[in-house]
């Protein structure tokens, strides 16, 4: 298993969209086992490929409660059904580090996705699942924490990402 480097915003790959994974091999339960020591190592409760430049429809979270490991890997996630009923939570990402802004989601939702062991699953998340679920989606379709927010703030947080980027290359 192998820590992974995370693109931080405001590297134009994150912007990409994933692909649809067709088959399951080695090499994809590998890259889920990796995407979880990249997570734990940053450390962060969710990460997708894309986070770390591959383009392949992969999420992994953790939403540990009182030392429980409670960890999920998905492949091809899908959100198939949501609550009309919304919560604001406040999000951070291991792509934008040190920045976190109020987002609304809903605050249940239905997934379909394949785990590591290659069964087809239809799972109902709530509360912090469904948000870490959510936004690591939009990860795969390309969509960014910034873009849930103003573009007076997406501007600062923007500019921030790029004084850090450049901090970090001297």
């Amino acid at each position: 298993m192998s820590i992974l480097p995370i693109i931080k915003a405001p590297d134009p790959l994150l912007r990409v969209k994933s692909h649809h994974i067709t088959e399951i091999g080695d090499s994809e339960i590998k890259l889920l086992d990796d995407l979880m020591d990249t997570m734990y190592a940053a450390p962060g409760v969710g990460l997708s490929a894309i986070q770390v430049g591959i383009a392949k429809r992969m999420i992994v979270i953790d939403t540990s409660k009182k030392d429980v490991i409670s960890n999920l890997k998905m492949i091809n996630p899908e959100i198939i059904w949501k609550s009309e009923e919304n919560q604001f939570n406040e999000e951070g990402c291991l792509s934008f580090p040190d920045q976190f802004v109020e987002v609304l989601r809903s605050k249940k939702i239905k997934v379909k996705y394949i785990n590591e062991s290659k069964k087809s699953k239809l799972s109902t998340f709530s509360g912090f699942e469904a948000v870490i679920i959510q936004h690591e989606i939009d990860h795969l379709d390309g969509n960014l924490l910034i873009d849930k927010v103003s573009s007076i703030k997406k501007n600062i947080i923007l500019r921030k990402m790029k004084k850090i980027k450049k901090n970090l290359a001297k």
